[in-house]
């Protein structure tokens, strides 16, 4: 049967042992994080927009629909980024969702002409 180990040594173990760096106690290699692996950058950046429509960051919202449309996400794979959002950030992440469907239709319309 195999040991659980306690989130505390995952945290400070595993990201070393795939060489991600640490900085007190915090992983901040951009590159570790965002590099392929059981996820894809896609996949990742997903993620990032529905922490940050979930925590209400204009800027990160449109930083990170960018490079999800930049990387192939579909309409479809942001709305259901969002409704994750919305989910775990209540009826504010829903405000900030809006901004979010916006950036996209602005980005993958200049995407589609740049084509």
């Amino acid at each position: 049967m195999a040991r659980h180990r306690p989130v505390s040594e995952l945290r400070i173990e595993e990201p070393a042992r795939r060489g991600v760096r640490r900085d007190e106690g915090v992983f901040v290699d951009r590159q570790s994080a965002l590099a392929q692996g059981a996820l894809d950058t896609k996949t990742k950046k997903l993620i990032a927009l529905g922490v940050s429509v979930a925590v209400r960051c204009d800027d990160c919202i449109a930083f990170h629909v960018k490079a999800a449309v930049d990387r192939g996400a579909t309409r479809e794979e942001i709305l259901e980024t969002l409704g994750m959002a919305i989910y775990m950030g209540a009826g504010p992440a829903a405000m900030y969702a809006s901004h979010a469907l916006s950036a996209y239709t602005q980005f993958a319309a200049a995407k589609a002409n740049q084509a």
